[in-house]
């Protein structure tokens, strides 16, 4: 009997359409369960000190199931595999592959077979092979789960009938797992979101709502889990009055191959030119410039709403004066980046960078982020460690910091109707009920803003005078 390949540590769409990825491919897969407190416990009693919370959180959740199955007379290094992704350089994340085969055998479970896929050279050790057509349908999964998350966050704050937007959504995601399942190319994919998005039509928004932009940043796993491993905070500060900016695993994979790139340029620089480091740059090159084109191929399907890739360029060149690039290691400079990018560019109105307790580069990158607030006052920036206790004081913390950012939204928007001399009651009446796709534009970080200088003529019937749009 073939065994079932186990994985976690992302989001639970993440996972599910993963699942279907992996599904396509002949695998027998299943997800763990989003890890909680107990699994943090179930870590720490596992694994060695000193260890961070991606760490003791998938490891421990790991264990804990592994336990749970055994408890029911499971088979368990018999029935199951696991993979996970494995890397090297200063982070502890290069140890990961070691803690869990070393908790693993602490917990009685020393025969059960793991397997990595390797995030630096794209290649995989064990019973899981890494191929071009496993590569691609990942690609495929996760994109559209960044998508549909995206669009979710986007959404959400501004729902007339609340829980709707989540309604349609978890309809569709099993459909989305299907098609997925079945191999379904490219194209029937794009066929899918579009019934998606027809169904989202049916629903109204209420664009007049003044919310505080939050885009959640820093260590890879702690701003991308929706777990007790970071308090949940990404609906806690929806819940708070916030619109949240998740960062999109996509920008993670984009992120890798820019820094190939750089580095096979470095090594023609040094080390002189040959042809095979000419054909491994068109190939990184190639399949950046092809993962980039198919997220914008699904961005397109919704009027481009979700978010785009930053490029990974100019985030390179805004965290130079700060943070080289060549310094690798957890998100290397992207924290200090992504947090210029952010407030440059008015993405947001405020930026909560996340990380595990002890992170060394997450560390690092909090040192350059002092200079960085040094130079760009105006930033509202707080940088927040999990350690799955503290979250009162945790939230408390980025509370103060919310409230700056909800005068900040008032502010941007109350300046903005002042200059279009429009009233509020006439933008009330135009944008408390709105289709979902409306155009947002202009240099705003506020949905509302953003909203009303990009459909003026919305605002006709309401008004004598309609100020021409610039």
């Amino acid at each position: 009997m073939a065994k079932t390949l186990l994985f976690g540590g992302l989001t639970t769409i993440h996972e599910l359409f993963i699942k279907g990825a992996v599904e396509s491919l002949g695998y027998s897969a299943r997800f763990l369960p989003n890890p909680d407190n107990t699994s943090l416990a179930i870590g720490r009693e596992f694994c060695n000190r000193g260890m961070c919370n991606p760490t003791y959180y998938t490891v421990g959740n790991l264990v804990k199931f592994l336990l749970d199955e055994s408890k029911k007379g499971v088979d368990v290094e018999s029935k199951y595999f696991f993979v996970t992704v494995g890397a090297c350089g200063p982070c502890r994340f290069g140890m990961y592959e070691t803690e869990y085969r070393h908790a693993l055998k602490e917990a009685g479970f020393k025969n059960f077979k793991i397997s990595i896929l390797n995030q630096s050279e794209l290649s995989s050790e064990g019973d899981f092979e890494l191929t071009p057509s496993l590569m691609w349908a990942l690609v495929k999964a996760v994109w559209l789960a960044d998508i549909v998350r995206d669009l979710g966050y986007q959404l959400r704050p501004y729902e007339i009938e609340k829980g709707s937007v989540d309604e349609v959504i978890e309809g569709f995601k099993p459909r989305i797992y299907g098609a997925l399942k079945e191999g379904a190319p490219v194209k029937e994919t794009i066929l899918l979101l579009k019934e998606l998005r027809k169904e989202l039509e049916k629903l109204r928004f209420d664009y007049t709502r003044v919310k505080p932009v939050v885009s959640v940043i820093g260590e890879f796993w702690a701003h991308t889990t929706e777990s007790a491993g970071n308090y949940h905070i990404h609906r806690w500060l929806e819940e708070e009055g916030a619109e949240v900016r998740p960062e999109p695993i996509a920008g993670w994979i984009d992120y890798q191959l820019f820094i190939e790139e750089e580095r096979i340029k470095r090594d023609i620089k040094v080390k002189g030119f040959s042809l095979d480091r000419l054909k491994r740059l068109l190939a990184v090159k190639s399949m950046a410039a092809v993962f980039r084109g198919l997220y914008n191929l699904y961005r397109s399907v919704f009027s481009f709403r979700p978010k785009a890739l930053p490029p990974q360029k100019e985030l390179s060149e805004l965290a130079k004066p700060y943070f080289d690039h060549f310094v690798v290691g957890g998100e290397g400079h992207l924290e200090v980046g992504k947090h210029v990018y952010n407030v440059i560019h008015k993405k947001a109105h405020m930026v909560l960078s996340v990380k595990p307790f002890g992170c060394m580069p997450s560390t690092q990158s909090d040192g350059a982020q002092a200079k960085v607030l040094s130079d760009y006052p105006e930033s509202i920036f707080i940088s927040i460690e999990t350690s799955g206790d503290s979250e009162v004081n945790v939230k408390s913390r980025v509370q103060m910091k919310l409230f700056e950012a909800k005068r900040a939204a008032e502010k941007e928007f109350y300046n903005l109707l002042s200059s279009l001399n429009v009233s509020e009651s006439a933008f009330k009446k135009a944008f408390s009920s709105s289709e979902p796709f409306i155009k947002l534009k202009g240099k705003f970080a506020g949905t509302a803003a953003r909203a009303l200088y990009g459909n003026q003529t919305k605002l006709q019937p309401y008004l004598d005078f309609v100020p021409e749009a610039t």
